[in-house]
């Protein structure tokens, strides 16, 4: 499961209550989970808030990678 998809399952409104949380169709979020776009930067911060995964999950080319001695930022996309 990769970060976003764990992030709607914590979430626990499903992809469209998700869409509606960042104001994006609900075919964009699909295509974050498909993998075919990654989540665009200026929805990675409000995601983690809802959330509590990582924008070093989610968006890890912008954010960096988790720390290493971060346990925690490892275990969300799992």
């Amino acid at each position: 499961m990769n970060a976003i998809a764990t992030a709607i399952e914590k979430l626990g409104t499903g992809q469209a209550g998700i869409a509606r949380l960042l104001g994006v169709t609900p075919q964009a979020v699909n295509q974050w989970v498909s993998g075919s776009r990654p989540v665009p930067p200026r929805h990675v911060l409000v995601v983690e808030a809802a959330t509590g995964v990582s924008r070093h999950l989610l968006r890890p080319d912008v954010f960096g990678p988790p720390a290493a001695n971060d346990p925690e930022q490892h275990d969300e996309a799992a």
